[in-house]
């Protein structure tokens, strides 16, 4: 009988869930929004709602494993959530692991969900036919996140922590990171804080195409809206150019202190268009001088917005052979 597996992506506003079986092959899945009620005890109850009703509709008993990626802290050892900023309550300190397998009878494991994704992309993504390869994983959206694998294995560290590329310093005195650092990798390159110079830039009457494209409204600048201005709107080509050079210059650091196989670029920002991917690759040419780049691969994601709940699975998958 097939053995079924569970991955879980938990997100600010909402959770998605699949069933898959152990080559990652997604069965049945499903999605609930955790705007109206994020506390912990709500949303497990929910997880284990939803997970009966794909149970029941791929004609399943029971669960093999149950993975589970969270936005915030985790301590990976206890399976439990540490700091969750942008759900409330925070979930600080709550067994979530422990609480989730009582109720689904099956082993349970939790990890930061972009270190989950950087698991998908190894197991069943760009690592795939490649297994023992190293690379860094960048996800590029309403933040900037990451993950490292180092021959064919994910790196955690200590805390599950290992990997926030998006917390670089990249200017000293830039600006203030909701993490407390200033001039981190996210503050200049992630969807907001491309937009908000987007934003700044049509507030000052400096781009006409973008000021079309929206009707003027800020609130529906995204990059993705100044990625189809900036052939017209020399001042949006720039600040594109300067998020993307931020970006190169990050993985120029990465390929620097590690010489990955490569570097995947996933996310939302990573969907606009070749040129991140363009720009990233030149960039790591033009500033890594110690070692040959030319091997180096810039690719973005097989997996795109899968890479979450692939990665689920594939801690769901590992959690049920522990």
């Amino acid at each position: 009988m097939t053995r079924i597996y569970c991955g879980i992506d938990l997100g600010g506003t909402s959770a998605k869930l699949a069933l898959g079986d152990s080559t990652g092959k997604i069965i049945a899945s499903d999605s609930f929004s955790t705007q109206s009620d994020g506390r912990p005890d709500a949303v497990i109850a929910s997880i284990e709602q939803h997970v009966q009703k794909l149970l029941r509709k791929a004609g399943a008993d029971s669960l093999a494993g149950l993975g589970m990626g969270v936005p915030g802290l985790v301590d990976v050892q206890e399976g439990e959530t540490r700091f969750l900023p942008n759900l409330p309550t925070q979930w600080r300190d709550i067994p979530v692991a422990r609480n989730l397998s009582r109720v689904l009878d099956c082993p349970v494991r939790l990890m930061n969900d972009v270190r989950t994704a950087t698991l998908g992309e190894l197991r069943f993504g760009s690592g795939k036919d490649s297994p023992r390869d190293s690379f860094a994983f960048f996800s590029i959206g309403t933040g900037i996140g990451g993950g490292i694998v180092i021959d064919g294995k994910l790196r955690l560290g200590p805390l599950g922590a290992a990997g926030e590329l998006g917390h670089q310093t990249m200017l000293p005195d830039g600006p203030r990171c909701g993490c407390g650092n200033r001039g981190c990798l996210e503050t200049l390159s992630s969807g907001p804080a491309i937009a908000a110079e987007g934003m700044r830039l049509m507030r000052m009457g400096l781009a006409p195409r973008l000021h079309a494209l929206t009707g003027g409204a800020t609130d529906r600048v995204t990059a993705k809206e100044m990625a189809l201005a900036a052939a017209e709107d020399p001042l949006i080509d720039g600040a594109i150019e300067r998020a993307f050079e931020f970006l190169g210059i990050a993985a120029a650091n990465v390929v620097t202190v590690l010489h990955p196989d490569r570097i995947v670029l996933g996310g939302g920002v990573s969907e606009i268009g070749d040129r991140l991917h363009r720009t990233v690759k030149r960039v790591i040419s033009e500033r890594v001088g110690m070692f040959p780049t030319a091997r180096i691969r810039v690719i973005c994601s097989p997996l795109g917005e899968r890479a979450g709940l692939q990665g689920a699975l594939a801690l769901a998958i590992a959690s049920a052979d522990d």
